[in-house]
């Protein structure tokens, strides 16, 4: 039994397929975070890069590459360019939602302070640019350029959106396609560009990391409201804390009577919260199945993904990318 059979997680026989390439790209991360003039740059990044995130989207990256013949030397610049927009996306996060904890640790924002993360953050974004451009790709440097676009405009969208009882599903989809979705799309359509993969097998990887996306999000969200704190990364119920209005409540909003609608709307769009409301919201929760209608849609969106890889190049690494997708959504069956 080879050591890919051994590894249990989608994502850790992901990791042990690609060790060599994976290795190349945390080096040149490593590299790239350096900073001769600033050393509080590479403390921070340090900090949030070596604090044992999965590393999927780099990954997701690395596999749409290799899947699709690639044997050039960009896939790695790519890899470290979404990991560095990430690791960017979540300074600033932690510093907009007032995080104190993250993968479990203190958030950089509360080890130095918001100025710093705020401005490492843009270190990163610039950092990752510069990857790109080094690959010659226009291409690649557009669909990257536009999911970090995408990303801003969502976290944006969030701001109002967010604590807005009259947010729908529709707009809560737009907030999980810019803030989590658009990265992943990007990361394994880049892949498949690299590779000089033909056109409909570069649509049918921005479908699986876009589908992958809205399915992790979603998970996340229903965590949130049970799932283990290690588990998560983060403490159950910070998104009920920052009055988030994430897919479960927006499921229990519409079917609330008007007592539970003016419940939500004191501890959400008023932000009056106190001891027992948190339980309060999880029985409104599993009271109108919000909680297996969220799961029910994450189910649909991993089918997707899956679906969307019958385009690809079979083997081991397509195998791991459809187990990826169903390994997402078992985190909550």
């Amino acid at each position: 039994m080879g050591l890919d059979e051994t590894v249990k997680k989608p994502h850790d026989r992901l990791s042990a397929h690609l060790a060599a390439d994976m290795g190349r790209v945390n080096a040149l991360i490593r590299e790239r975070m350096a900073s001769e003039h600033a050393p509080r740059i590479p403390e921070v990044t340090a900090h949030l890069v070596e604090a044992g995130g999965k590393r999927l989207r780099p990954l997701l990256t690395l596999a749409a590459a290799r899947m699709c013949g690639y044997d050039g030397p960009y896939h790695i610049h790519l890899a470290a360019t979404v990991e560095f927009i990430h690791t960017a996306t979540l300074l600033h996060d932690d510093v907009v939602d007032e995080s104190r904890q993250r993968r479990g640790r203190p958030t950089a924002n509360l080890l130095w302070d918001n100025k710093s993360s705020v401005l490492v953050g843009d270190y990163l974004f610039s950092r990752s640019f510069q990857l790109m451009v080094e690959t010659g790709s226009l291409r690649v440097l557009d669909i990257l350029a536009n999911a970090s676009a995408t990303i801003a405009e969502g976290e944006v969208l969030q701001l109002t959106a967010a604590q807005d009882l009259r947010t729908d599903e529709a707009v809560y989809l737009q907030v999980v396609r810019g803030k989590t979705a658009a990265l992943f799309a990007a990361a394994t359509e880049v892949g498949g560009v690299v590779a000089g993969a033909p056109e409909n097998q570069i649509r049918a990887l921005h479908t699986y990391g876009d589908a992958l996306g809205i399915a992790f999000q979603i998970v996340d969200d229903i965590l949130d409201y049970g799932g283990a704190t290690e588990t998560i990364g983060k403490n159950v119920g910070d998104d009920f804390r920052e009055r988030k209005l994430t897919l479960p409540v927006i499921k229990a909003v519409a079917k609330a009577s008007d007592e539970e609608r003016a419940f939500w709307r004191r501890v959400i769009e008023k932000g009056d919260q106190g001891d027992g409301d948190l339980e309060q919201a999880m029985a409104l929760i599993a009271r109108h199945g919000a909680m297996d209608g969220a799961r029910a849609d994450a189910l649909t969106w991993a089918a997707r993904a899956k679906s969307a890889l019958g385009l690809l190049p079979a083997g081991a690494l397509r195998d791991m990318l459809s187990d990826l997708a169903d390994y997402v959504v078992a985190r909550v069956n």
